[in-house]
């Protein structure tokens, strides 16, 4: 069951930064993507693109973190999208642990505070959708349509 982070936990960007999570969120709330380093999680990029257009200039940062996989993975599994995104990179699952989360992919929202508000596990639409209303609410920001064509069908992804 999803929960409050570690706030001193390292976190480590793509390109190898690494500072505790609470130093991510200093100045945002924080839109989380979790994805699997599996290549099936290609599959939501479409889903990522929609929500993250939405609130890219949002007050708050939007994020994927590939849990599972190094740098080059990430890479080879976001595409060109990794350039124009931030990216965390979770080789040991220390990241998706801390949050409680025990399927992927899943959709988080956290307060500047690192506390938890919402968190949405495996691929049910409507859970995430939940979960971008919240955020668009706590923003005071436009709510984007989760589900879009193409999507994969909803489940319960993969144990992270």
């Amino acid at each position: 069951m999803a929960r409050n982070p570690d706030p001193t936990l390292g976190v480590t960007s793509l390109d190898g930064t690494t500072r505790p999570l609470d130093d991510w969120l200093t100045m945002f709330h924080l839109c989380l993507v979790v994805l699997p380093a599996r290549p099936e999680a290609v599959e939501w990029l479409p889903a990522i693109r929609r929500i993250f257009r939405v609130f890219g200039d949002a007050d708050c940062r939007t994020a994927v973190c590939v849990t599972g996989g190094n740098q080059q993975v990430a890479r080879r599994l976001l595409g060109p999208e990794a350039d124009g995104l931030l990216v965390f990179v979770d080789p040991g699952g220390e990241l998706a642990g801390s949050l409680g989360l025990e399927r992927l992919p899943a959709f988080v929202h956290l307060r500047q505070d690192t506390t938890l508000v919402a968190a949405a596990e495996g691929w049910e639409p409507r859970e995430w959708q939940r979960v971008a209303k919240g955020l668009a609410e706590a923003m005071a920001w436009t709510e984007p349509f989760v589900a879009g064509p193409g999507d994969p069908p909803a489940g319960s992804g993969w144990a992270a």
